[in-house]
């Protein structure tokens, strides 16, 4: 099932599928590491829900909700 990043809850993983836009917000996500192929666990949400800290190859990042809207991810069982 196809989700976006933005969606999942902490504990969930997701396999990214497609960054999706363009321009200097693609670019951005894409040099953080976040590329297609890739497991993304998210960790926690900030007390307001915004940033949101997710685990991605080994490293963990804060990511604006309005920057994951951006991440489309399949779900995965975490592991």
């Amino acid at each position: 099932m196809e989700t976006l990043l933005s969606q999942l809850k902490p504990g969930q993983a997701g396999i990214v599928k497609k960054i999706r836009g363009g321009g200097h917000i693609q670019k951005r996500i894409i040099d953080m590491g976040v590329v297609p192929g890739t497991k993304i666990v998210v960790e926690k949400f900030a007390p307001l829900s915004d940033p949101m800290e997710i685990k991605i190859k080994g490293y963990n990042l804060s990511l604006r909700k309005a920057e994951a809207e951006f991440i489309e991810v399949e779900m995965v069982h975490k592991s």
